[in-house]
């Protein structure tokens, strides 16, 4: 194999966001609330996240993670770096949600 396939580097971006935010929306219909959702990086580092955006484009998206203090925060990271999305119930006591996009 020469070369290895990335999502979103050669293939619609968009599209897989789209689809990521589908796969929350089900699970939030499922479960009866929004999810946490962590993304763990090819580094290792795992944070969890409030949004997910397919921009700025280019193989890169867009990460807007929880953090401690509650200050908006924004990664910019090559779609490369993610290495796994993990969705689940959020437990009672975490602050933690997802916010999808309103339009689409």
């Amino acid at each position: 194999m020469s070369e290895l396939w990335l999502p979103g580097v050669s293939g619609p971006l968009d599209e897989l966001v789209s689809r990521i935010h589908l796969r929350i929306e089900a699970v939030a219909a499922e479960e009866g609330k929004q999810p946490r959702v962590d993304v763990e990086l090819r580094d290792g580092a795992t944070v969890a996240v409030r949004s997910l955006s397919s921009e700025p484009g280019f193989g890169f998206v867009t990460l807007c993670p929880h953090t401690d203090d509650g200050a908006d925060e924004e990664w910019i990271v090559p779609v490369g770096a993610l290495g796994r999305i993990t969705l689940r119930a959020a437990e009672e006591s975490e602050p933690f949600g997802f916010s999808l996009p309103t339009s689409r």
